[in-house]
């Protein structure tokens, strides 16, 4: 099983995928990480990704959790996957691809992506990706998780999640 914590900048999916992932023992991937130079740099600049952009570094995270299905690993994945085309490249790497979708109020988002100092995209294109998101429809696996919702409170319930889709039969 493979688990990618989704939504769009500042929703707290990288903070509750690092938990979860700790607290189970999962290789982790934070996405952001796989972006090239010149995606970091568009997006600093305050220029929304095309999906041009997009492609290559989804088709490299699909490899990461494909290379993680080989050795028999589950993993955790911390990974805007907006749109449900971005999510499809994703489930390329693996049969059990599940998601996590953390989302609440744009206000609420707004107010933690101001709050960050450490981050490489500016608030500004949290309207973008509010436009692109696309939720999770009802043949994909995974959850809505309300980021309204402490921190702790957001990592019970993935942990609950994460551990009883780990529990399952697989078929």
């Amino acid at each position: 099983m493979h688990f990618v914590f989704m939504g769009v900048s500042g929703s707290g999916k990288t903070s509750v995928a690092e938990r979860v992932a700790e607290q189970l023992g999962l290789p982790f991937a934070e996405a952001d990480d796989f972006h090239p130079e010149a995606n970091i740099t568009k997006m600093s600049s305050g220029v929304p990704l095309a999906d041009r952009d997009r492609w290559p570094w989804l088709r490299e995270l699909a490899g990461w959790i494909a290379g993680h299905e080989e050795r028999g690993e589950a993993t955790a994945m911390a990974c805007s996957a907006l749109k449900r085309t971005y999510r499809d490249v994703l489930r390329t790497g693996a049969p059990g691809v599940s998601f996590l979708h953390l989302h609440g109020p744009t206000e609420v988002i707004w107010e933690r992506i101001g709050a960050r100092e450490d981050h490489f995209m500016p608030p500004a294109l949290l309207r973008s990706q509010m436009e692109a998101l696309q939720r999770l429809g009802p043949d994909e696996a995974g959850v809505e998780l309300d980021v309204r919702g402490d921190l702790d409170s957001l990592v019970a319930q993935a942990l609950e999640y994460v551990s009883g889709r780990l529990r399952a039969p697989q078929v």
